[in-house]
């Protein structure tokens, strides 16, 4: 019965792999007796590798067993640490057996890499080289030379194969048939080590030996249920082929009549507070864009490592190195003086913002720059994309707030509960409390007493000066939020997002579109990307495939390799706004979105 449920590829790589060890032994009982241990040694090292390879096929194959075993068997609900605990260490035993088994792999390509360079120098040298095996075999019977060339064909074979036909000896469909829950799980496990695993790589070790619910577990369940259509048999390369069939048969999207133009104002606004924005990446991400061959140069050179005598009058920002290099790229950047730049923080934990506020006076305006997605920390807010309820205090400037409208503050209130990214609305949460979370004299005209407060309020610095919070991809929809809340302390408040993510409901994201303008520029993904429009482009992409009279298997190859390789594959992103224009207000695709 077991045998059944063998990959095709498996039978292939065992069947292999056993006769390159008989062929192996062979040759090395023919020569053995004629030559030294140095010459037979690539030909007893390649059949042991490929016996040792049979051995972590066999001990793979259970640890496989043993893991979808402990998967079906588990409730769905994560509740219980120990059986949560039980599954993860399954599944870490039988990772580490693919690994050893990837590792056995490379031994067996640099064997097979060997014995193909000892063969060709062989015949270069017209037959006349002194190595022992290949004269012995060549000078003796027909058979010893058919079993060389054979053994060689085969060990050549096994190397590239295996390269492309994985770890796993059994077919977990065989296990999880169509059990939806399964498959999620599965795939959470999969994501979550994975991520886990990419994170270490960046430097955060910590997440490694986390075995509790974390940000990472929360980012991985998103993701193991987005994969649940394996439950229905279609595999990744028919999810690409829908993809393909749903991208041929898409037409360009065309904006709606009654979309409004923005007034050339606002545009204009835009352009000149984007800079801001883009300013905010200090990392060396922003100068990989622009100058991908010498962007380390060009990094260190903002970073301010010229000129270390000016550290002293650099702001100090939190998080900044000792040469205050961010604080210096941020500056070199937007070209202002040092004094200009009040206060930051560029190096946060997770669901946290890196931020600037500087002060122009020349244009009577404070500007608060919320950085985009740089860090693993960022990548991680991304993800925690799972919907949450919105309290009232992150719309106190819209629902406390005589500027906005009373039946629109009437609306909100119908048709509350409201919901945003639960990643997003943490992290600016916490830029709230950072920037004017301190709550001071409830009798005095801010309310609060502080940063924004000191910089704005009634005989301050800054006292009528306009308020601007930029932001691009993850910092716009922060942005966002961070001027809902502040819009009924700052009236005089406007928020540029450019290409930000979904992170509100339409009510509130209609509610706000008089203080929130979102620009997208084309057909940008980033401001289409969500949970819900994910699974309709899933949908959509299986609906397609599945009434395709002429799908068949070399077809799906065909149309899975052409949506991977072709570069103008936009034509599937129809939802959102419009990829022509830009507009004011939260960028929102119908109904309830949330980005990631």
């Amino acid at each position: 019965m077991w045998i059944k449920n063998l990959r095709y590829a498996s039978l292939v790589v065992g069947v292999s792999n056993f006769l390159l060890v008989v062929l192996g032994g062979v040759l090395v009982l023919v020569t053995a007796p004629r030559c030294g241990r140095a010459d037979v040694f690539i030909y007893l090292f390649i059949p042991a590798s490929a016996a040792v390879r049979l051995a972590a096929m066999y001990k793979i194959g259970i640890a496989q067993e043993a893991t979808a075993t402990t998967i079906v068997g588990l409730p769905a609900a994560d509740d219980d640490g120990l059986l949560r605990h039980k599954r993860r260490v399954t599944y870490k035993r039988w990772l580490w057996w693919t690994r050893f088994a990837l590792m056995m792999t490379v031994l067996q390509f640099l064997g097979a890499a060997y014995l193909i360079f000892d063969f060709v120098r062989y015949v270069s040298y017209g037959e006349t080289s002194r190595d022992c095996v290949l004269g012995t075999v060549s000078n003796s019977e027909q058979w010893k030379l058919h079993t060389m060339v054979s053994f060689v064909t085969v060990a050549c074979f096994v190397a590239l194969f295996q390269c492309f036909a994985g770890s796993d000896v059994y077919r977990w469909r065989s296990f999880y048939m169509t059990q939806d829950k399964a498959w999620k799980a599965h795939y959470r496990e999969v994501f979550d080590h994975g991520i886990r695993e990419a994170l270490c790589c960046l430097g955060r070790v910590k997440y490694l030996s986390a075995l509790d619910e974390d940000e990472v577990h929360s980012v991985a369940q998103l993701l193991g249920d987005l994969v649940a259509y394996r439950a229905s048999g279609t595999g990744h390369l028919e999810l690409l082929a829908g993809l393909a069939l749903l991208q041929r048969h898409s037409q360009t999207s065309r904006p709606p009549e009654d979309m409004l133009e923005a007034p050339e104002e606002r545009f204009a606004q835009a352009a000149t507070f984007h800079q801001f924005a883009e300013a905010a990446y200090t990392g060396p991400l922003l100068d990989f864009g622009r100058n991908p061959f010498i962007f380390p140069c060009a990094w260190l050179y903002r970073q301010g490592i010229l000129t270390p005598w000016s550290r002293n009058r650099r702001p100090m920002l939190q998080g900044d190195n000792w040469l205050r290099g961010h604080a210096a790229a941020y500056l070199k950047y937007v070209k202002l003086p040092a004094e200009a730049l009040r206060r930051g923080r560029v190096c946060q934990a997770k669901r946290e913002a890196a931020y600037f506020i500087v002060v122009l006076h020349h244009v009577n305006t404070v500007v608060i720059a919320v950085r985009g997605t740089e860090t693993p920390e960022d990548l991680l807010t991304d993800g925690l994309c799972r919907e949450c309820t919105l309290s009232e205090e992150d719309l106190e400037g819209l629902l406390n707030n005589d500027h906005i409208h009373p039946d629109i503050r009437r609306q909100l209130h119908s048709s509350s509960p409201h919901y945003g990214h639960s990643g997003i609305v943490e992290a600016a949460r916490d830029l709230f409390s950072q920037v004017d979370g301190n709550l001071g004299d409830p009798g005095s005209a801010t309310g609060s007493t502080g940063f924004l407060s000191s910089l704005l309020g009634p005989g301050c610095e800054c006292d009528g000066y306009k308020l601007c919070i930029v932001g691009h991809s993850l910092g716009g929809a922060i942005a966002s939020l961070l001027g809902i809340r502040l819009y009924g302390r700052y009236p005089n408040l406007h928020v540029y997002a450019y290409g930000s993510l979904p992170c509100l409901d339409f009510a509130i994201a209609d509610a706000c579109s008089d203080f929130i303008t979102t620009i997208v520029y084309d057909n940008e993904f980033s401001a289409r990307l969500s949970v819900s429009s994910i699974l309709r482009l899933r949908g959509a992409a299986l609906t397609a495939l599945s009434q395709d009279p002429k799908t068949d298997t070399a077809l799906v190859f065909k149309l899975a390799r052409r949506f991977l390789y072709v570069g103008n594959h936009l034509g599937y992103c129809t939802e959102g706004v419009d990829a022509s224009s830009s507009h004011s207000g939260a960028v929102i695709t119908g109904g309830l979105k949330f980005g990631f």
